[in-house]
């Protein structure tokens, strides 16, 4: 009886406590033409989801990112150190983050981005806007040290 129960509830898209069910999308991070090196890290709902590291060998990094079902919105924080050759032609390492909340992300494709000359990073769906909602400042939880 429990057995069907729990099969009820699972066909009916209703998460469960030890039911693995989850749902994904991909976050994609791409270098700009004057950086010269990124790691960035994705947390969301508290949780290190993903790592992304760019150089001159690695352009572009695509991820997929699980979430748990039945839960539509999610928190994000993304973390970061930008290396870039500045106008006058000398490095400077500026450290990234932001945080905001991404409303039914699952089944999209987001873009990590970065702007005011490399001092926010933010997700964003260029296909949906809605998606991802953005707050500008840093993001508490990069206080942690990038490894």
């Amino acid at each position: 009886m429990i057995r069907h129960f729990f099969l009820l509830l699972a066909l009916a898209g209703v998460a469960t406590p030890g039911l693995a069910l989850a749902g994904e999308f991909t976050v994609t991070d791409d270098r700009a033409p004057s950086e010269i090196s990124e790691v960035s890290r994705l947390y969301i709902d508290g949780n290190l989801a993903a790592i992304f590291k760019l150089d001159e060998n690695v352009a572009t990094l695509t991820k997929r990112i699980q979430t748990p079902m039945g839960r539509l919105n999610h928190d994000y924080a993304l973390c970061g150190e930008i290396t870039i050759v500045n106008a006058e032609g000398k490095r400077e390492t500026h450290q990234v983050s932001s945080e905001g909340t991404l409303h039914h992300p699952d089944g999209h494709a987001l873009e990590a981005l970065g702007a005011e000359d490399f001092t926010d990073f933010f997700l964003r769906d260029p296909e949906d806007p809605s998606i991802a909602q953005h707050r500008v400042g840093r993001a508490g939880i990069c206080a942690a040290p990038i490894t």
